[in-house]
């Protein structure tokens, strides 16, 4: 960004943040409008000032600071109570569309089996859920164990296959083989044709057991085997496989309540956010819908304005209402009495009663009553199904979004699309070593993964030496050999660590960003910088180096840790006569540990350790007392097998 262009941010964001310092201290709408005056956020307040002027205090996350920076003015509107703001705020979504805010777009949903509500009922698999007198079976996880499933009942009963029922003169080509009985020719009446659906119906609500089915094909597997016709065989052989993926799990769900009720969970990261709502009716579930949303609002201000834009005259709410732990602002607001009010207020206004709104929070224990139970498993699925559909979101639209905010809150020259981590690990001094961890466009390069046993601190504890040992270590073999260098370098400490590693990189003449994280605080530290840098705990970009600077402590401990266990074996191999120390550590070189080493074959250790095989016999049996020792005395510690305090 050329000079000018920042100073026309500079004071944008100045009179933005003017206009939200202004706001009246009324409960009411506010919109966002960008520079062609269209709205790009309609939110609602308590008390306008104090959230306008959220926006602009303390640490921003990526979706808040896209908005400010789109921005170009702010627009309040007063109301008299902020259940006329959620009243507002919901007309005028609805009529604008927002870019920042809940957009519902129906995400895919898994099929279910409809059968027509007509004289001649039809059977097909369906994505939508029409409200008429049609039946539904299902959902359906597995697409091709269902198409198996409908294949099986176009064998076993020939309904109808015309979308379009008509009578006929003459049967279609399906009535010639067997696939249908002609309803259209009148080849058979009403009555008759409604006991083959009727049989469909049981099979599918599981009162004919998919188990029958099962065994019927099986003898006619056999039958077909028996006779040398193998491929009829197979045939059967993948219907029956197909449909034992159904056992189980094709009816639809079924409860002892016969009201209706829907299951309301969501999933989210950032700026994306999916909602799941599966629906019962008449004690069965009728459809899941997954909503995928992309806002800038957050906690009981997304769960409002969601239900807001679900329920409407075409599909008002059922008499209960099961959610899904939400965040702390939005748990406040149900274990209000009413839980929402303002919502509870608006579905009186709208449908003339208010379902019960319900939250299970944690999971009912086996002495709990099966309701509950039953309740909070159809909440853990509809969650688990915002979550998967959320992680392939975040999988598909991949680390781009976190590496541009770490751009942004870090002032970098580029965007990091190669990072690389250090950390060290060191106990009192003795066998220090650091870890270098790569990632590459936001995910792990493990082939780019090092360690280094630290030279220049043996028998000290100096973490600012070591983080300069091994930073100078890496970078400047990178450029002795042309190799590349990265973008943006993680020091896993403070202040202290960055500017040690700062040091090194312009000693040796590198342009590299750094940046340190401090574990206490989560705070971000740049070098010479005489504060800590905080952001949201919901920032992707947090998220990112926070993943990184795990790896690097994880690497660093698990090596410090193996070499910790050669220096407490190493006496014991030596103290077999012929093995010194160079032998010792060849040795351990080999099998990394001792238990590995009293497991060995004794030829192959000779060979391998270039030793006698009377002396690996020898190793082998020291390695297997010591072993045993080690065993003994865990045992003697902890009894039972009982576990550390």
């Amino acid at each position: 960004m050329n000079s000018a262009g920042f100073k026309e941010d500079s004071k944008n964001y100045a009179a933005l943040k003017a206009l939200a310092h202004e706001a009246p201290r009324k409960p009411g709408v506010y919109l966002w409008r960008d520079e062609e005056n269209r709205i790009m956020y309609v939110g609602k307040a308590r008390v306008l000032r104090n959230r306008l002027k959220s926006y602009f205090s303390g640490a921003q996350d990526l979706k808040t600071k896209a908005l400010v920076h789109h921005a170009r003015s702010i627009e309040t509107i007063i109301v008299a109570n902020e259940y006329e703001a959620l009243l507002l705020e919901n007309t005028l979504i609805k009529q604008h569309t927002p870019k920042y805010n809940i957009n519902l777009k129906d995400g895919k949903t898994y099929p279910v089996i409809r059968i027509t509500g007509e004289a001649f009922p039809r059977v097909f698999k369906t994505r939508h859920i029409i409200e008429d007198t049609s039946q539904y079976f299902g959902p359906f996880p597995q697409i091709h164990a269902v198409d198996t499933l409908l294949a099986c009942i176009d064998r076993l009963f020939p309904l109808r296959k015309c979308r379009v029922f008509r009578k006929r003169e003459n049967p279609c080509m399906y009535y010639h083989i067997d696939r249908c009985l002609a309803p259209c020719c009148g080849k058979i009446s009403p009555e008759a044709y409604r006991v083959h659906v009727i049989r469909v119906q049981h099979l599918l609500s599981d009162e004919l057991s998919i188990e029958s089915l099962i065994m019927d094909l099986s003898v006619q597997m056999h039958a077909e085997a028996a006779a040398l016709r193998f491929e009829r065989a197979v045939q059967f052989r993948d219907t029956i496989k197909a449909l034992e993926e159904l056992t189980g799990q094709h009816t639809a769900l079924v409860t002892l309540d016969p009201e209706g009720r829907d299951y309301i969970a969501w999933a989210s990261e950032g700026i994306l956010s999916t909602f799941t709502v599966f629906s019962l009716r008449g004690g069965k579930m009728i459809g899941r819908e997954l909503f995928r949303t992309h806002s800038a609002a957050g906690g009981a201000e997304s769960l409002e304005t969601f239900v807001a834009a679900y329920y409407t005259q075409d599909r008002p709410p059922p008499p209960h209402i099961y959610l899904s732990p939400w965040t702390e602002t939005a748990q406040t607001e149900l274990e209000a009495d009413p839980p929402f009010p303002s919502l509870c207020r608006w579905f009186v206004e709208q449908f003339g009663y208010t379902p019960a709104i319900v939250s299970l929070e944690e999971q009912p224990s086996q002495a709990g009553s099966a309701p509950d139970r039953r309740h909070w498993a159809v909440l853990a699925m509809a969650r688990q199904n915002a979550q998967e559909d959320l992680r392939r979101r975040l999988k598909e639209r991949g680390a781009g979004p976190a590496l541009d905010e770490l751009v942004q809150v870090l002032g970098l020259t580029r965007r990091p699309e190669r990072i690389e981590g250090f950390d060290i690990a060191q106990l009192n001094g003795k066998h220090p070593v650091a870890s270098l961890i790569s990632f590459k466009h936001g995910r792990p390069d493990r082939k780019n993964y090092r360690y280094f046993k630290l030279r220049t601190v043996v028998g000290v504890v100096d973490d600012f030496a070591a983080m300069r040992e091994a930073v100078q270590r890496r970078y400047s073999r990178l450029l002795r050999e042309g190799k590349e260098l990265p973008d943006l370098v993680l020091i896993d400490g403070g202040i202290g660590q960055v500017n040690a590693a700062q040091g090194v990189l312009d000693a040796l003449g590198i342009d590299c960003d750094v940046v340190g994280l401090a574990k206490r605080d989560e705070e971000l530290w740049l070098p010479h910088s005489t504060a800590g840098i905080r952001l949201s705990k919901r920032s992707e970009a947090l998220k990112v180096l926070q993943f990184l600077r795990d790896e690097t402590h994880r690497f660093a401990t698990s090596f410090n840790q193996r070499l910790r266990s050669e220096d407490l074996f190493f006496p014991i191999l030596e103290s077999v006569e012929g093995i010194g120390p160079k032998r010792a550590g060849r040795i351990m070189k080999t099998y990394g540990h001792i238990g590995a080493i009293a497991a060995a074959d004794p030829s192959s250790m000779a060979k391998a350790c270039k030793i006698s095989e009377t002396l690996a016999q020898t190793v082998r049996a020291v390695a297997a007392i010591a072993l045993e020792d080690q065993h003994a005395a865990q045992e003697r510690l902890h009894p039972q097998g009982g576990n550390p305090p």
